[in-house]
């Protein structure tokens, strides 16, 4: 970080920690949140973590034990990358996909540590059902009626640019240590996002590079950090990261594994609400400002205020996608979009 902008961190918040209680289950925690807190030892006590806890290679050994003989997915940075995953100066990606069998892949992490080699491996959101025989159910959190997706992240030393995620998120600190920042939804403005249909991992992230932000090009990142939000995660330690809130997210040892769990709290048969936004880039964004101005007030109209001014004139039994949405309304309205999209 450039001393000249070390400043803007040294006034950093902490996120809260919360007290939990296991018998209880966290359902008293995590329902209605819409603040991120961290809960200390949530999952001290899991095989992984302990395992992790001995070694670096107890934990891939244990991981090992349980993959399936199937491709994983993984990303490799060049020698001497930094573990910042991101752009390049031609914005294109700074790291290489590709496919192996986990076994192939940790022994080239047990290479580079014999060597001393820094080196960047990164294997993001494996589903832990698909790519493992009992992982889940023996290092797993108790969600209640909650149906989330399980993952598993594995990596060296990796920065993730800030980016948020539409369902809301537990991140259980497995091996090694993570540092999160957190910041409000509101502040993406001061973020100064990148693109939205070509990023490292699918959702758009900050162009801010936090180790040394350039604060002439991005000015505004000051006030982003004034709401900022830290942690360090030590093993069985986890966090809960509300629906798009922005996250960046460091591993920073040798060695790191973070398991999550991604659960909506809308049905699973409503829209992606970022395929919206896409489809309004492409049919609205670039009219003549006149049309905008009028297609923005049917969007208050019909989505963001929707009062009973909306359907109050019409027959209850005619109101069909007026009307709250069921998952029947919903699949017609989809097939209607897909032909829609399709012509």
């Amino acid at each position: 970080m450039a001393e000249a902008d070390a400043s803007i961190y040294t006034r950093l918040g902490s996120v809260p920690e919360r007290e939990w209680d296991k018998g209880a289950g966290l359902d008293a925690l995590l329902e209605g949140a819409r603040e991120p807190f961290v809960l200390r030892g949530l999952t001290a006590d899991w095989p992984l973590v302990e395992a992790g806890k001995a070694s670096a290679q107890g934990a891939r050994r244990y991981l090992l034990d349980r993959a399936r003989d199937r491709p994983f997915k993984v990303s490799i940075g060049p020698p001497g990358h930094d573990g910042r995953l991101f752009y390049d100066a031609d914005m294109e990606m700074n790291f290489r996909v590709g496919t192996g069998k986990l076994a192939d892949i940790f022994a080239g992490i047990d290479k580079a540590e014999e060597l001393g080699e820094a080196r960047t491996v990164y294997l993001a959101s494996i589903d832990m059902q698909s790519h493992f025989d009992g992982l889940d159910e023996a290092n797993s959190v108790d969600l209640g009626d909650r149906d989330p997706i399980r993952s598993i992240w594995i990596g060296t030393r990796t920065q993730i640019a800030a980016h948020n995620d539409f369902p809301d998120n537990l991140a259980c600190c497995a091996v090694g240590r993570r540092r999160f920042t957190l910041f409000p939804p509101r502040q993406f403005r001061n973020l100064y996002l990148g693109p939205i249909d070509n990023t490292p991992a699918g959702r758009v992230v900050s162009m801010v590079d936090f180790d040394a932000p350039d604060l002439a090009a991005h000015p505004r990142f000051v006030d982003a950090m004034a709401e900022a939000q830290t942690v360090e995660l030590e093993p069985g330690d986890a966090i809960f990261i509300p629906s798009m809130w922005w996250h960046h997210v460091e591993g920073l040892e040798g060695f790191n594994v973070l398991v999550n769990y991604w659960w909506r709290r809308t049905p699973a048969w409503l829209g992606q609400p970022q395929a919206a936004l896409n489809h309004a880039i492409l049919a609205i964004r670039d009219l003549p400002p006149e049309d905008r101005a009028i297609w923005r007030e049917q969007f208050d109209h019909y989505v963001f205020d929707n009062d009973a001014s909306v359907t109050d004139h019409i027959p209850e039994t005619a109101r069909s996608i007026l009307a709250p949405l069921t998952s029947e309304t919903a699949g017609r309205l989809r097939a209607f979009l897909l032909r829609a999209l399709s012509k």
